[in-house]
């Protein structure tokens, strides 16, 4: 059985680390065919490696050994941050790496003073949905044509700030 395929590794195996420029290109493949199916491929590595180049945006891999199993690229605006990308293995969902991924990112837009997180979902994408909804992001409106004209959009958000 290839690494890719073995979830005999404990969970806690895999890292979460800032990106470097050499997961570029993995990130790129990875978000064509986990995220952009069916659409034409706009996050390239090219596009990735700026995003990693960026001071305003945080870019995360999680890896056990040399395989990238997930990754997640956030982008930090005044008050709010916009989840870019997420997207992890399908052998590997499940186990707890999206989630982790997730709140690496809260915190440091806590840290950063950031109040909301934004973010789309393809509305067909039941399963994304699902998972941003467990960690407490609510579905804000329904953009059609998002996609390439083609799919629409789900726009999630989640406040941070702690409730009174």
């Amino acid at each position: 059985m290839g690494m890719e395929l073995d979830r005999t590794h404990r969970t806690g195996d895999v890292q979460i680390r800032l990106a470097r420029m050499a997961d570029a290109g993995p990130i790129g493949l990875m978000s064509r065919d986990l995220i952009e199916t069916g659409l034409p491929w706009s996050w390239r590595p090219e596009r990735v490696a700026r995003q990693i180049r960026c001071p305003d945006t945080v870019a995360l891999i999680a890896a056990l050994r040399q395989l990238t199993l997930g990754f997640a690229i956030m982008h930090f605006r005044e008050e709010d941050a916009y989840l870019l990308l997420l997207g992890v293995r399908p052998a590997w969902r499940r186990a707890g790496i999206g989630g982790r991924l997730m709140r690496w990112l809260e915190k440091s837009a806590l840290v950063a003073g950031i109040a909301t997180i934004h973010l789309e979902a393809r509305a067909a994408s039941g399963g994304a949905r699902a998972f941003h909804r467990a960690l407490g992001y609510e579905e804000v409106s329904l953009v059609p044509g998002y996609y390439c004209g083609r799919e629409t959009a789900v726009r999630m958000a989640r406040d941070l700030r702690p409730r009174s």
